[in-house]
């Protein structure tokens, strides 16, 4: 059993509606922007979303990738860098590229 906290239930439909009407559905898919649970014989058989839906979750797991590698930097024993320098060499690039 899957842990539903934070995550919204899956809209589900037959597997006779891709069938039925291919260009309905693909245009559902498309205005929900959500997975779609397909049902075969009543049962769970799969998820699908279009694919700017697929795009964007992949972007979100990438970000949370990154997010929680640098939970790991920023607890470890890793030296970091003070505030102060990095908004020094963040102001200094920027004046660079605005005077370049």
């Amino acid at each position: 059993m899957h842990a539903s906290i934070g995550v919204k239930a899956l809209t589900a439909k037959p597997s006779s509606l891709i069938r039925s009407d291919y260009n309905a559905f693909s245009s559902m898919c498309r205005a929900q922007r959500e997975p779609i649970l397909i049902t075969r014989n009543g049962e769970s058989d799969l998820v699908v979303m279009s694919h700017e839906t697929y795009n964007d979750l992949i972007d979100r797991l990438r970000l949370t990738a990154e997010l929680m590698e640098a939970d790991r930097e920023l607890y470890s024993d890793s030296p970091t860098i003070p505030a102060e320098t990095v908004f020094s060499e963040l102001r200094e690039m920027l004046h660079e590229q605005v005077q370049g």
